[in-house]
């Protein structure tokens, strides 16, 4: 079975961004009607670093700060480590689970970001395939007359 890489899941997908001097509040508007978990947290081209829906529930709700008044340069995680579009979903995951994060923002050769992905989205095609074998047992031990 071929490896799926980065590229290949975050293929038709524009990265979400936003900029350091953000308010928590305007970040997690623009998560939310993008419907994702994270914000990459641009300066142009260079990304500065990244702001998850984690953030916001421990750096902002636990920690009692106003999402109106705190920007995301306070509370992101700043120069993330990145991995590259041609490399193996199994390989981001690797990086997530050693890091103890779920987003990594993708490069591409120039360093240029061009996507994030998260540990949902290795989630995909493995569930397709775990209801697809599902189904293939429940048939194989119940069969229809």
């Amino acid at each position: 079975m071929p490896q799926r890489t980065i590229g290949d899941i975050i293929a038709g997908h524009k990265p979400v961004s936003g900029h350091r001097k953000m308010t928590v509040r305007e970040g997690c508007k623009i998560m939310g009607a993008a419907k994702v978990s994270s914000l990459l947290v641009m300066d142009g081209e260079h990304l500065e670093g990244i702001f998850t829906e984690r953030d916001a529930l421990l750096k902002v709700l636990v920690e009692s700060r106003d999402p109106d008044k705190t920007l995301l340069e306070e509370v992101m995680v700043r120069e993330p480590q990145t991995v590259r579009a041609e490399q193996s979903m199994a390989f981001a995951l690797l990086v997530m689970v050693e890091g103890g994060f779920r987003h990594v923002p993708v490069v591409d050769d120039r360093g240029r970001v061009v996507g994030m992905i998260s540990a949902r989205d290795a989630m995909g095609e493995d569930f397709v395939r775990l209801e697809r074998e599902l189904e293939r047992r429940e048939t194989l031990e119940n069969p229809r007359s």
